[in-house]
């Protein structure tokens, strides 16, 4: 199963966008394969994802830093309309358990969808909540 959370296998799905076989066809897929970058550390992927404009090839050694200090836990695709995807990242660092909640904005540029920017929540983990570790359990009653 792609790391994304689809039922397709990770070639198929994020892969094959990530490594250039094919295109992402919505928001959608472009913010699932930006996310299995972050899982697999790949920031120059998720730099050539992004517009133009919001290009910074110093970012790339950030990326990478922060991506190899977690452990990315699962993705919840909250809503996708027209070129905005809302979702929840979890993942864990050295303090625990944490939430990362976005509404991302898309573009096409050249024809192609490209993370342009997003509007970041305040958000935390609910204690009823599934835990984001996948043990099944509540939240409360896992890793809080």
């Amino acid at each position: 199963m792609c790391i994304c959370g689809s039922n397709k296998d990770f070639d198929s799905c994020c892969g094959g966008i990530i490594s250039h076989k094919r295109e992402a066809q919505t928001p959608q897929e472009l913010m699932r394969s930006r996310y299995s970058a972050y899982v697999k550390a790949d920031a120059r992927y998720l730099l050539l994802s992004t517009t133009k404009e919001n290009q910074y090839v110093d970012d790339v050694e950030l990326i990478e830093d922060f991506c190899t200090q977690v452990d990315w836990l699962k993705l919840d695709v909250l809503n996708a309309k027209d070129d905005t995807v809302e979702f929840k990242a979890y993942y864990k660092d050295a303090t625990g358990i944490k939430v990362l909640h976005e509404k991302s904005n898309f573009v096409k540029e050249d024809g192609v969808w490209k993370y342009k920017d997003g509007e970041l929540y305040n958000s935390k983990i609910e204690r009823n909540e599934s835990c984001p570790c996948g043990s099944g359990k509540k939240y409360k009653k896992c890793c809080a």
